[in-house]
């Protein structure tokens, strides 16, 4: 059995897809990824898959022979590598995956949703235009014959029924990349000065301006605590934070910019308090990373982050794009260590819904499903 993986950047398939990969490989596929080579192609070599460099799948704006380049590119590669089964992970390649596997009647096809992201979330003249196109276009890819969606939430999975037509019986919900629960460790709460940190790619719409907003509202008042971002920015998504404002915030004290960070499982147990003001997400891994740690989370009340987090239970729930109440809930943790310990013990129990291993088992049962059963020819 043959299994291609299409995702934007070798980074992500290695953030997110490399435990179910190996555990596919485990199972006796033979796995290709095919993604765009930044600096960790080695790695997926070393990890046993076929690597197929992308010379022209970018999530960065191209010019319109571009975009062409790379279906054209994608169908050339399922007719050479002939998969049984190709699994697009994220909005592109989903999009221009499913566009070139259009007359290719034997290939079965997942198509991974990580979230809706900009498209959903922004209201800007120009998201307007591109949803208008795009979902209209999804609406027939996704109905083709042999054709499956996964969501990483219910209520994206509602939308996608709404939206482009799809029924119950070829979407499935599979929350998350998952969760590794013995990397992720529980811990104390760190002593000293307490540290608020918002982990994430440095994106407008993860809600970074309201964080760094609130962190200068809460130092105004004479909160003693740090406020951290771990990440970089993210040049190929149009809500991209430019360096130089993350740079300017940093250097007027705001926050602390600690750029990217390879060992999230120890980064992530130096915070008193995890937060992620997004504005609308799939199953965001860091969050149940933290919640892994035992750490505490304030998180708005939207599709995926509600997901993972229950308003006093194992965190807390705020109005998105909503300074002030931000900074007042990040107040009432900080000022409550107790409050803090019971919500990140709760938690490390809910993290369990999460594993890896509920992700990596529901997403084999599907492609065992999709290869027990004959395709559809139109």
């Amino acid at each position: 059995m043959k299994l291609l993986f299409v995702v934007a950047d070798d980074w992500y398939f290695l953030s997110h897809r490399l435990p179910l990969a190996l555990a596919v490989l485990r199972e006796g596929f033979d796995v290709a990824v095919a993604t765009r080579v930044g600096n960790h192609g080695q790695e997926i070599v070393d990890a046993g898959f076929r690597l197929i460099p992308l010379e022209h799948l970018k999530r960065e704006r191209r010019s319109p022979l571009n975009e062409i380049r790379a279906i054209a590119e994608l169908r050339a590669i399922y007719r050479k590598e002939n998969p049984d089964i190709v699994h697009h992970v994220a909005l592109k390649p989903v999009l221009y995956g499913s566009i070139a596997a259009l007359g290719l009647p034997d290939l079965k096809i997942i198509n991974a949703f990580a979230g809706l992201g900009y498209l959903a979330s922004s209201n800007s003249p120009k998201a307007i235009i591109l949803r208008t196109g795009i979902w209209n276009t999804l609406r027939f890819l996704l109905n083709r014959p042999n054709a499956f969606t996964i969501l990483q939430n219910f209520e994206d999975r509602d939308f996608a029924v709404d939206t482009f037509g799809l029924s119950n019986d070829n979407t499935e919900v599979i929350m998350g990349s998952g969760v590794d629960l013995d990397v992720f460790r529980p811990s104390p709460q760190p002593a000293g000065i307490p540290i608020v940190m918002l982990p994430s790619r440095l994106l407008w719409n993860k809600g970074v301006r309201e964080f760094v907003a609130a962190a200068e509202l809460l130092k105004s008042t004479g909160v003693h605590a740090r406020f951290v971002l771990v990440g970089n920015t993210d040049e190929g998504s149009p809500s991209a934070i430019p360096r130089a404002q993350l740079a300017e915030w940093n250097d007027s004290g705001s926050i602390e910019w600690w750029g990217k960070m390879s060992n999230m499982e120890q980064v992530l147990t130096q915070a008193s308090v995890i937060c992620l003001p997004s504005y609308r997400e799939g199953i965001p891994k860091v969050l149940i990373e933290a919640a892994a740690c035992s750490r505490p989370i304030v998180t708005t009340d939207v599709p995926g982050c509600r997901d993972v987090v229950q308003h006093y239970v194992n965190g807390m729930l705020v109005p998105p794009q909503n300074t002030d109440v931000l900074a007042l809930t990040i107040k009432v943790l900080l000022d409550n260590p107790e409050l803090r310990k019971r919500l990140g013990e709760a938690g490390r129990k809910i993290a369990s819904h999460f594993s890896q291993d509920v992700v990596v088992e529901k997403t084999l049962n599907r492609y065992n499903h999709l290869a027990n059963h004959s395709p559809v020819h139109l």
